[in-house]
């Protein structure tokens, strides 16, 4: 309906003048563009999610109040410089702790040691004795379950000793952690951490990223496992990039669907050194994977479904051809002429391909003119003539991707200048 009253409004001053005083049969006038030959892009339209390709969560791993903020939002860190520094005052006391077990253990370790070899030593004169039969057995019996004794006593000290190297190996880690540094080289944002807040280990600090490099996250269903692949082409858009779109490849599949949802992953790595792909937007991502075969190719604009039979088709004007040129591009402000009245009629087709802009039909053939703007004007149209206007590919496929809101800001701007042009036609008189 929005295109109806756009190509009224845009023709209705010119159809206007060239009726004349003949008011009481009006022509409808409508656009065309001529069917093209050719194969049909495939492409799955998806929804997607933009990280940064480094992004990382930044949490504490232990439990302090926090006594220094060193970064802000939006500013530069590099990788293993520190963001936050929490209270240490508690982990330096358990690291002086752990020191002195140490030393405690390690001097036990040597009295244990010292008699260790004592006991080998009483040993080893007691059976330089018994070799001279100077010592009894019971005397050999009684210092070998010394040295047992000894040895257990040495194996328990060094077991304690290395028990406590431990213990202050721990201990001098969580002191590093209070000390949280950034594991990548990137951008801070999402602070969320003040001087003086008490934070665990459930707390997110920072988001951290690499912003020059995007990965855009898409869900695939099990349907569409059967088509798409890595390594094809992805197109990516967004309302806030405007008119700009980004291009790259699906990067990688997960071959895992998710229990229940029965979708999996996909991402897409895409430079992002024009900052266009902000962390955490959504985007439109097209997927290229493949083309139809050759087949007569119209805009989507073009398909009308008839109100009456319940058919669709599209209306074309056979003999329009002889004297339309195609049109490469429109000016609004000086648009083709309207034709002379032509004879339209609705063709029933058949489709067998549809993509996102156009579609791939059977019944009508490459090089008719096919209407796609005034539908509605041709239903009620006794007579089965319209003045044609030939309008350019790039034009519809424009109109057909605006919003209604667009839409309508282009009608009044179109209305404007037809207007403007009409008035200085009557000043000029």
């Amino acid at each position: 309906m929005i295109l109806t009253l756009l190509i009224f409004y845009s023709c209705s001053s010119e159809e206007t003048a060239e009726n004349g005083e003949n008011n009481d049969e009006v022509i409808p006038s409508v656009e065309a563009v001529e069917a093209q030959f050719g194969s049909l892009p495939l492409q799955e339209r998806l929804s997607g999610i933009v990280r940064a390709q480094k992004q990382v969560d930044i949490y504490a791993r232990i439990s302090a109040p926090i006594v220094e903020v060193y970064k802000q939002d939006g500013e530069d860190v590099e990788e293993g410089e520190p963001l936050v520094q929490l209270s240490d005052r508690e982990y330096r006391e358990r690291v002086r702790q752990a020191e002195a077990n140490l030393r405690i253990n390690q001097a036990r370790l040597k009295q244990a040691e010292a008699a260790l070899d004592q006991a080998k030593s009483q040993l080893r004169r007691q059976q330089t004795l018994a070799e001279r039969e100077l010592s009894s057995e019971l005397e050999m019996e009684t210092l070998q379950a010394e040295l047992q004794s000894a040895e257990a006593n040495y194996e328990l000290a060094l077991a304690q000793v290395e028990e406590t190297e431990s213990t202050l190996d721990e201990q001098k880690e969580l002191l590093g952690q209070t000390v949280i540094r950034s594991p990548i080289t990137g951008t801070v944002g999402q602070k969320n951490a003040e001087m003086g807040m008490q934070v665990g280990t459930s707390d997110r600090l920072f988001t951290v990223g690499d912003l020059n490099d995007a990965r855009v996250t898409i869900n695939l269903t099990e349907r569409m496992l059967n088509y798409i692949e890595e390594g094809q082409r992805a197109i990516i858009r967004s309302e806030n990039m405007e008119d700009r779109m980004l291009e790259s490849t699906v990067s990688r599949i997960s071959p895992f669907l998710g229990v229940g949802s029965f979708s999996t992953e996909a991402e897409i790595d895409i430079e992002n050194t024009r900052g266009l792909l902000i962390p955490g937007m959504f985007v439109t991502v097209d997927i290229m994977y493949g083309e139809t075969d050759q087949a007569t190719i119209v805009p989507l604009s073009a398909i009308y479904r008839h109100p009456r039979t319940g058919e669709t088709g599209v209306f074309v004007a056979p003999e329009f051809g002889a004297e339309a040129e195609p049109v490469e591009q429109v000016d609004n402000a000086n648009p083709p002429p309207l034709s002379e009245p032509n004879a339209v009629e609705f063709v029933s087709i058949d489709v067998i391909a549809k993509g996102r802009e156009t579609a791939g039909v059977v019944g009508v053939n490459s090089g008719d003119w096919v209407v796609t703007v005034g539908h509605n004007l041709l239903i009620n149209n006794d007579s089965g003539i319209a003045r044609i206007r030939a309008t350019s590919w790039n034009r519809i496929i424009d109109m057909q991707n605006l919003k209604p809101r667009d839409l309508l800001r282009e009608i009044m701007n179109e209305r404007g200048v037809a207007e403007q042009s009409s008035g200085n036609t009557t000043d000029q008189s």
